[in-house]
């Protein structure tokens, strides 16, 4: 997600400079003409303002706090936004440690995956510093096709959480028809017509179906972030007592699929939870 975001970027016209824990993966956007810093906190002094796209709570958290992080370079003039898929509580320990050093701190997590990052046609949920927000505003144009600013830090955290949690759900729902429908001795081509006509018509149906019928799954976002995104969206509902079934029925389809090898493919993998290859 973060090569793209940043290829974006170079072609707005910004200065880019990119850092990496594999510094592998920078090798296509420094083509594109960023440069590559070495560790995280020298391409926080190199910058006015820093995006850090993550895994995962831990990968963020490492990356802020870690030997040479992304902390050790922030002070006054400083920016961080974090567009790391995270829980609330991770961002707020972020906003604490980079706004401790006289920094500006923003959580801008997005809604969308590997596709709209390269089109520029993310959906960025960011909450914090609204100054940064602006600041921020004329890159996230670059990035996405809308923004949200959400309010204090956490409440980009939570809606991302709430949205990929309902994506998650559908997928899973979707999944078990499927497999009915094949199981039942229907076309599957069939099903995805009927519900492209009606009122369930929606993209992701749209897009993941025919691969979901040839059991061809690359990643455009891969399923052991989806279960982990299913995770951190049940934890935030037993911190708020707000019960969860369908959620926590789909987590376990994920948990399933991500035991049965398909940690590393795309989240409409979890069909094979529901219908096991043969």
């Amino acid at each position: 997600m973060g090569a793209p975001m940043a290829t974006n970027l170079l072609k707005g016209g910004f200065s880019v400079v990119v850092w990496n824990r594999d510094p592998s993966k920078c090798a296509d956007v420094v083509a594109a003409g960023a440069k590559q810093a070495s560790t995280a906190a020298e391409c926080v002094v190199a910058s006015d303002i820093t995006f850090g796209m993550l895994a995962d709570p831990a990968a963020a958290l490492a990356v802020v706090f870690g030997p040479a992080g992304a902390l050790e370079g922030m002070g006054q003039g400083k920016a961080y936004v974090d567009m790391s898929t995270v829980d609330a509580a991770t961002s707020a320990k972020i906003s604490e440690g980079i706004t401790g050093k006289g920094a500006r701190f923003l959580e801008a997590p997005v809604s969308g995956s590997k596709k709209p990052a390269i089109d520029g046609q993310l959906i960025i949920l960011a909450a914090g510093d609204e100054s940064l927000y602006n600041d921020a505003l004329p890159c996230f144009q670059k990035m996405g096709k809308k923004s949200f600013y959400l309010g204090d830090v956490g409440a980009g955290a939570k809606m991302k959480l709430v949205v990929n949690m309902v994506m998650g759900s559908m997928m899973g729902a979707f999944s078990e028809g499927m497999a009915l429908c094949d199981k039942a001795g229907l076309q599957q081509s069939d099903l995805l017509e009927v519900l492209d006509l009606g009122a369930m018509a929606n993209p992701m149906f749209k897009l993941k179906g025919p691969g979901m019928s040839s059991r061809n799954f690359p990643p455009a976002f891969p399923l052991k972030h989806q279960q982990k995104d299913m995770r951190l969206a049940l934890a935030l509902g037993d911190e708020l007592d707000q019960a969860l079934p369908i959620a926590a029925a789909a987590n376990e389809m994920y948990k399933q699929a991500k035991n049965a090898g398909c940690a590393d493919a795309d989240f409409a993998a979890v069909y094979n939870a529901t219908n096991p290859p043969k």
